[in-house]
């Protein structure tokens, strides 16, 4: 399907076999139920605790904190599979490469012993709050307020297009302990059990349909100091921390959408008859597969040698908000030709091509903006100005 083993020595064997199981994992757990999900707007739970007995979550984390061992590459390997599938239900990904990670980082030997091999194991799901109704990309922008009180904080606020935020266990909530105060954000740790917590409607998206996506409210919800995430006004520099790795795993992400995209596209173009000839007979049909596989090859040599750069500690970012950047915005115009390959039959979502169509809108919105990824940039050329 895919060439993935020579991929110039990035993988060992141990991933290549990590990927077939993978893979048989998705086929037979996931994508049966993926309609369903879709209808439903949440994926079930179970599949949460299969995917952890199968060593799909939190592939990283050491087995010391309760996980499966593995390195960064098998991390990889489960996002590209899940994204070659179109398996965007489960929220697999933001689970295990944005919210364990700080805690695995960030966290107390305490609050790492209690929450992360229930997140491996799946028995834990995570979600992470930063985005409210009036601040996405301006994080210091934000109004959920945590008010000290006896033994702890109690928070008071909203948080909106939360991933997992109907299924989750556990959240990372950003508050500032002082809404005049920018450099107060601070990372709590809640558990949705608490008094205080609410979720609001899982909301309706134009694409992404088994993921769901909610609004979490707060009504002084009490945080035990034992909860609170590397200490009071660290949070925003936990966050820049992390995005690094979440804005490479995008474009790994994103990457193997847009080669899954193409392959679809190519099936479809030597299958479909037209005047006589098949769609791929045509030159135009072909002039735009050039165009297609020129793209996606060109991300693909990019994103290994970013991935490279990561696992030995050179990727900063810039590079990773470059990544970010070219990748989505390629898939972008990948699915976009791709659906027009397929004409009428494209906008029909019982065909592949239709579905990575519309969930490619959002990856230049979700992580960080293209408009923020070309802030960035521009700012390190520029001297931070």
């Amino acid at each position: 399907m895919y060439n993935d083993e020579k991929r110039h020595g990035l993988f060992g064997e141990e991933h290549n076999i990590y990927r077939e199981q993978v893979r048989r994992f998705i086929a037979d757990e996931v994508m049966p139920h993926h309609p369903r999900w879709e209808r439903e707007g949440c994926v079930d739970r179970e599949i949460w605790r299969k995917a952890g007995a199968a060593g799909l979550l939190c592939p990283s984390l050491p087995d010391s904190m309760g996980g499966p061992g593995g390195d960064f590459l098998h991390a990889v390997v489960a996002i590209e599979e899940l994204s070659r599938a179109g398996a965007d239900g489960p929220g697999f990904f933001v689970h295990s490469e944005m919210i364990a990670p700080y805690l695995s980082t960030f966290g107390t030997p305490a609050q790492q012993q209690r929450w992360l091999p229930g997140f491996a194991s799946g028995e834990v799901i995570g979600a992470v709050a930063m985005t409210e109704p009036g601040a996405g990309s301006d994080l210091r922008g934000m109004r959920t307020l945590a008010r000290r009180v006896d033994g702890g904080w109690a928070l008071r606020g909203s948080k909106v297009f939360i991933s997992n935020g109907q299924l989750a266990n556990l959240a990372v909530v950003a508050a500032k302990t002082d809404l005049a105060d920018k450099n107060s954000v601070t990372l709590f740790l809640v558990d949705t059990a608490s008094d205080g917590f609410r979720r609001g409607r899982n909301l309706e998206k134009i694409g992404v349909h088994a993921q769901d996506t909610s609004e979490l409210f707060f009504d002084d919800v009490f945080v035990p100091d034992d909860m609170v995430l590397g200490g009071p006004g660290q949070g925003f520099k936990m966050l820049m921390h992390g995005l690094v790795r979440e804005r490479l795993s995008i474009a790994v992400s994103t990457i193997a959408k847009a080669e899954a995209a193409l392959m679809h596209t190519l099936n479809y173009t030597k299958d479909r008859s037209l005047f006589g000839k098949t769609l791929s007979d045509f030159q135009n049909t072909r002039f735009r597969l050039a165009e297609m596989k020129t793209e996606v090859n060109v991300g693909r040599i990019y994103v290994d040698e970013l991935m490279r750069m990561y696992l030995a500690g050179n990727l900063d970012a810039t590079e990773a908000a470059c990544a970010k950047l070219w990748c989505t915005e390629m898939l972008g115009r990948v699915t976009d030709a791709g659906l027009q390959l397929h004409g009428g039959w494209g906008y029909m979502s019982e065909y592949p091509i239709g579905r990575f169509w519309v969930a490619a809108r959002v990856e230049r919105i979700a992580g960080g903006t293209s408009e923020v990824m070309k802030d960035i940039i521009s700012r390190s050329m520029l001297g931070g100005k």
